[in-house]
This record gives structure tokens, sequence and C-alpha cells, in this order.
């Protein structure tokens, strides 16, 4: 299945960003890029590829992808707590 442009919305979240920039650095389409503030911020949301590599590795959870059809999303299951 490939993957096609504008299928997600991409939050920073500014408050929780320290600036590292390793979203900027590895995403695919070039979506976000390091403000003057120092912060990630989302510039061209459009070409999102809904690969997740930011959300996945931002030591701060500062960023959410949510795609915009949420029935595309396969990880939306619950996963059981384990037993003791």
């Amino acid at each position: 299945m490939s993957k096609k442009k504008g299928q997600s919305k991409v939050t920073v979240y500014p408050d929780w960003c320290k600036g590292c920039g390793l979203c900027a650095a590895f995403c695919p389409a070039k979506v976000l890029e390091i403000g003057a503030d120092g912060k990630a911020r989302a510039v061209r949301e459009e070409d999102c590829v809904d690969c997740g590599f930011c959300e996945l590795h931002c030591p701060d959870f500062a960023i959410l992808v949510t795609p915009k059809d949420k029935s595309r999303r396969k990880d939306n299951h619950v996963v059981p707590a384990a037993r003791e």
C-alpha cells in the first residue's frame, strides 16, 4: 500500500520540544523544520506521508501525527494488561 501525501495532521507541542532536531533531520518528506525559536514546527504538513518517525523518535513526546481518516490507522487496538 502506498502512502499518500496530505493524509495526516502533524501537531508539535512547543512547550515540550527541546529542539534536538531529530524529527527535522530524519523526516523523509521534510515536513518539519527547526524555527528561529529553536523549536520544531510543521511547515509542510500537506507533504506528510504518515510514516510516524517523528512521533516515535521524539525524546520529549512533543509530536503527534494523527491520520485525517482515522479508520486507516492500524494501531488503534487495545493491548491487554500483563497478568501478575
